[in-house]
């Protein structure tokens, strides 16, 4: 089911698109860039640099019943709802046992096992370490040991505050400015295991998992995501399903991509995130990257890409 969305650009209006998508459906595959050129009036939506990452759908071990050492990938618990806290703010939440609306447990509450036992658990990952990195994804695969595959989506999150470890491993020292790639966090934590556990948990936020059943992790339109042409992008600077051009100093990600996606981070008119598909991710901006739901830039050390100062980046296509 494709997702209704208001714009929040104020670029364009749903009459804007009837007739070129119209004709997109006539378009040769090998003559969409020259579509996408000729047919569009071009927006600059930003002055400055652009500021783009990348990000993927990573793998990791797992089981679909508990075993010694594996922890829980959990669904969405049903009393995580939205209410207004004695404070007034209106948030992520729970009902306590007085009745009163409170903050959803933490990420340190939740592995210790405050939800064990509540039948949540969609599959067990073998490597903590691994799931934590799956959560700052969004979405990606768990490999049993029969060879089979199962998809995970990003459901929910507990509403706590996302803490970027590499950034804190950087302001401690720990790790060098440029040495937080997202392996050399791991190395560390693995090799640190009791720090790597309470790092992880300065990070409250928790993700919550469904089971996917279709070709692709999901975007915000409620549709999967394309290997090398899904973007995520501000919505209130670029309208969802709209077609950008990136033109940048890095060959990767130069180029036409459609705005099919959001993240926590990805706020402003200069700032995206390029999907690069399965895996440990890909050349360029799609390796080593960070969360694209509630991560801050500088997070886990992305690769990135930066735009020509030189040119008016970026772009969006309004038919």
């Amino acid at each position: 089911m494709l997702l209704k969305r208001q714009d929040q650009s104020g670029l364009t209006g749903a009459q804007d698109w009837a007739a070129v998508c119209a004709e997109a459906a006539t378009v040769a595959p090998a003559n969409a860039a020259a579509f996408f050129r000729d047919r569009f009036d071009w927006v600059s939506v930003g002055q400055g640099k652009a500021f783009a990452t990348g990000y993927y759908e990573p793998e990791i071990a797992g089981s679909r019943t508990p075993q010694p050492g594996y922890i829980p990938i959990y669904k969405v618990p049903a009393d995580l709802i939205r209410c207004t806290r004695a404070d007034g703010q209106t948030g992520r939440g729970r009902i306590d046992e007085t009745g009163t609306c409170a903050l959803y447990y933490t990420r340190a509450e939740i592995e210790d096992g405050i939800l064990a036992g509540k039948g949540l658990e969609i599959a067990w990952a073998a490597d903590p370490v691994d799931l934590f990195f799956l959560e700052i994804q969004g979405s990606g695969r768990v490999r049993f040991p029969d060879g089979s595959v199962m998809r995970l989506g990003y459901a929910d999150q507990n509403g706590r505050e996302y803490v970027a470890i590499g950034r804190l491993l950087r302001e401690r020292g720990i790790l060098p400015p440029g040495g937080a790639s997202m392996q050399a966090i791991k190395d560390w934590m693995r090799a640190n295991p009791d720090q790597g556990k309470a790092l992880m948990r300065e990070n409250l936020s928790y993700i919550f998992f469904r089971e996917l059943t279709g070709p692709g992790p999901l975007g915000a339109l409620n549709v999967p995501v394309s290997p090398r042409a899904t973007v995520a992008a501000d919505p209130k600077f670029v309208p969802l399903g709209a077609p950008v051009f990136l033109a940048l100093d890095r060959p990767e990600a130069y180029g036409f991509w459609i705005a099919q996606d959001t993240g926590g981070a990805i706020k402003g008119a200069n700032r995206f995130d390029t999907f690069w598909g399965q895996g440990r991710g890909d050349a360029g901006c799609g390796r080593n990257v960070r969360e694209r739901r509630g991560a801050d830039p500088g997070a886990e050390g992305h690769r990135e890409c930066r735009a020509r100062s030189t040119l008016k980046n970026p772009s969006s296509g309004l038919g």
